[in-house]
């Protein structure tokens, strides 16, 4: 069986801060740089900044959030996020959207989950296993909350994204 894999890193210690913006849909889309700098590992090429326009994207573009499956098959989604410590949130959430900036087959969002903060920084790991397509990219996208469900800029220190698709699914026989 084929395996296909593309793992993104952002630190913001190597990178610069990651400025935390929320889209319509609450949420944040996690950006990740295009070199190879942050330990990123894309040999298929499913973090292009060439992928779904005809104009490159660069970091921090929203685009730069995205990851292209290489292949049809079973996708699974891993991801590792670092929060500073700070004393407003109270609830933190992550998800993954399918075509998240809509220019593909349209947001739809999967595995979302929210925690309540633990003391110091948040340290949390996300997994999540689906079908993915070449012609719609995935993201994660994280929030933090405050009382009243105010979204909260709660800075970044590390993100890491993967996409690991296995392509040669079998079936059974009729």
């Amino acid at each position: 069986m084929g395996i296909a894999i593309c793992s993104l890193k952002w630190d913001a210690a190597r990178t610069g801060p990651q400025k935390i913006t929320y889209d319509s849909d609450g949420y944040h889309l996690v950006r990740f740089p295009y070199q190879d700098a942050e330990e990123s590992y894309d040999p298929w090429r499913m973090h292009d900044p060439g992928k779904g326009s005809t104009t490159p994207s660069r970091f921090p573009d929203a685009r730069s959030g995205l990851i292209w499956p290489s292949h049809d098959g079973w996708g699974t989604l891993s991801a590792m996020i670092f929060w500073q410590p700070n004393d407003r949130s109270t609830e933190y959430r992550a998800r993954y959207v399918r075509d998240p900036l809509g220019g593909s087959t349209g947001y739809d969002s999967t595995a979302t989950t929210d925690w309540v903060p633990t003391r110091g920084g948040q340290y949390r790991t996300h997994t999540w296993q689906m079908f993915v397509h070449p012609q719609t990219p995935v993201g994660l996208k994280i929030s933090a909350r405050g009382a009243g469900d105010v979204k909260i800029a709660a800075p970044l220190m590390l993100a890491e994204f993967k996409l690991a698709i296995q392509w040669d699914v079998s079936t059974p026989a009729p």
